[in-house]
């Protein structure tokens, strides 16, 4: 039977999961069933109510562990499968943990993934909801950001007292859907408003400035001040020009206010699970809320969450962002790596991935030494989490352990895709073993905030990259010019680039050193309180695959949806 139940698709497998009341859940974190601590979203879905949420502010803290991964391949890695299955085996071991993880985006779950729950016997659910529309958070945030871009369109439209420089506008629109089409549109070309036309765009949801300070953000009044200072655009003599002088504010953080209040569903296992915020990885920041962190810090003894991608993109912008931003630290970090994944980085095909390789395995184990390395820049300990596949064999799994042996990092392999909580008991253990002798006085930020904006690009681009070289046009050293100029010198950077590489070239797998970091653009995102840099042919409006993932998804004859995971 045990046999059987892998070859489960994960949208089978969360259909026949037993769930709990949610009131029960939150029962688990002692959130008492009062309508001050929560607002049920259904049978199994709750917002945690602010009011609550402050009175936990004298708590203390628990231990957070962080889940990051090697450079992403088609053969898939697993940071969020392990995330709630390292999550469900510290439950499993008597200890009181919460998820903490990023709400999916439509996106890519029409595009390329098709969801993003986890998958096998470690998922959040309800599975459908989690990746559809959810409590509608995206949507509250499509819909305040796109109302900024009207507010602006109608300031001009009336005469633009602001003296707005239309060729300098910098706020696009934004849609939750991956569409290469309007990633250049022309507006104002018919109507009342023809004589005003200009060019305009739109960018995915999730890397929306919005997204980013909704996920940065503290509380409401914490959210409107930075919304306030969202640079829009600028005059004619580069005078910088801020939502706030639009009164855009007020009514954003009305749009946001249900939104910002932390999303509580759980685990295969019955064990709670915060789903909040969401911004990209290779385009933001990659990280959930700082408000959903924070909350379950207070609730549990351990808090696991993910930071997107691989932990050049994830961790650095999780490590250097959101840790300087929210005063959190990690006591420790886990590296997701698959034996399948690492014998792409050793150049074999993913059609050839069934068979043994052990040359290709030691060959693309230098793309998770590199992530490593990078990993105990920041004074942090790692510990290897070999995602296990079944085809996997004890010579390619033994591979992995000498080589963690030989560098001195923990290494567990990990069963929660197929056995749950309890194939992750063993990593559980090793990883409270690491947070009990953690220091976190010890971790320190890669760069200092007094460091120019050219010398923080330089630093990661060399540190975490291995790059010898980056380069940009006259146009954006101007741009960072100014930006420094108007006060943003002291921000941290948000490098977006392809997530499938150390390198700006997706097929260049491994680690790969001395190559060069192209910088195509910048954008301060100066409420969010970061500089975007955006890197080689990264698009901040993802485009849909040959076949995307909405050509299986389907409402079967039983009304249930098909074609998720």
């Amino acid at each position: 039977m045990k046999k059987m139940k892998n070859f489960k698709s994960d949208i089978e497998i969360a259909r026949k999961a037993k769930l709990k009341p949610i009131k029960n859940i939150l029962k688990k974190l002692k959130v008492p069933d009062k309508s001050f601590a929560f607002s049920p979203m259904g049978r199994h879905i709750a917002k945690i109510n602010f009011e609550f949420i402050n009175k936990l502010k004298k708590k203390k803290d628990g231990k957070l562990i962080l889940v990051t991964a090697i450079s992403p391949t088609p053969a898939g890695e697993g940071k969020t499968t392990t995330s709630v299955g390292l999550s469900d085996g510290l439950n499993k071991i008597g200890k009181k943990s919460i998820v903490c993880l990023r709400e999916p985006s439509l996106g890519p779950s029409f595009g390329m993934k098709g969801g993003a729950a986890g998958g096998g016997y470690s998922q959040v659910v309800p599975m459908e909801q989690i990746n559809l529309h959810f409590t509608g958070d995206f949507h509250a945030i499509t819909s305040a950001h796109n109302l900024l871009s009207a507010l602006i369109d109608n300031h001009i439209y009336w005469g633009n007292k602001l003296g707005i420089n239309e060729k300098r506008i910098v706020w696009k629109r934004v849609m939750d859907m991956n569409d290469r089409a309007l990633r250049f549109i022309d507006i104002n070309t018919k109507g009342v408003a023809k004589h005003l036309p200009r060019e305009d765009g739109f960018d995915i949801t999730v890397a929306s400035e919005v997204m980013a300070i909704f996920c940065l953000a503290n509380n409401l009044e914490d959210l409107e001040n930075r919304i306030a200072n969202i640079t829009i655009a600028y005059t004619k003599d580069n005078r910088p020009i801020f939502a706030k002088d639009l009164n855009a504010q007020g009514p954003m953080t009305v749009l946001l206010k249900e939104a910002l209040r932390p999303n509580v569903t759980q685990t295969l296992e019955q064990n709670p699970a915060i789903i909040h915020g969401g911004p990209f990885a290779n385009i933001a920041h990659g990280c959930n809320s700082v408000i959903a962190t924070k909350t379950a810090l207070k609730l549990s003894d351990y808090v696991v969450t993910e930071a997107g991608f691989g932990a050049d993109l994830g961790a650095e912008k999780f490590l250097n962002i959101k840790c300087r931003k929210s005063k959190i630290v990690p006591s420790c970090v886990v590296i997701v790596a698959t034996v399948r994944a690492l014998k792409m980085h050793g150049g074999v095909e993913k059609e050839h991935l069934k068979k043994e390789n052990i040359k290709a395995l030691e060959n693309g184990i230098v793309n998770l030494e590199r992530h490593i390395e990078n990993i105990k820049k920041f004074g942090l300990q790692p510990i290897i989490a070999i995602n296990h596949f079944i085809l996997d064999t004890k010579r390619e799994i033994q591979v992995i352990k000498d080589f963690s042996k030989k560098i001195g990092v923990e290494v567990s392999v990990s069963k929660h895709w197929s056995d749950g909580g309890k194939g992750a008991k063993d990593l559980a253990k090793k990883v409270i073993k690491i947070c009990n002798k953690s220091n976190t006085k010890k971790f320190n930020y890669l760069y200092e905030e007094n460091l120019p904006i050219w010398k923080k690009i330089e630093k990661i681009a060399k540190e975490i990259y291995r790059s010898n070289k980056v380069t940009a046009s006259e146009e954006v050293k101007r741009q960072i010019e100014e930006f420094e100029k108007n006060g943003f010198n002291k921000l941290p950077v948000c490098i977006a680039k392809t997530q499938y590489s150390f390198s700006v070239d997706p097929k260049l797998k491994g680690a790969p050193i001395n190559h060069e970091i192209p910088i195509r653009e910048v954008r301060l995102s100066s409420g969010a309180n970061f500089i975007v840099v955006v890197c080689g042919s990264i698009m901040t409006m993802p485009g849909l695959p040959k076949i995307p993932a909405a050509d299986k998804i389907k409402i079967n004859k039983k009304g249930e949806t098909e074609g998720l995971f």
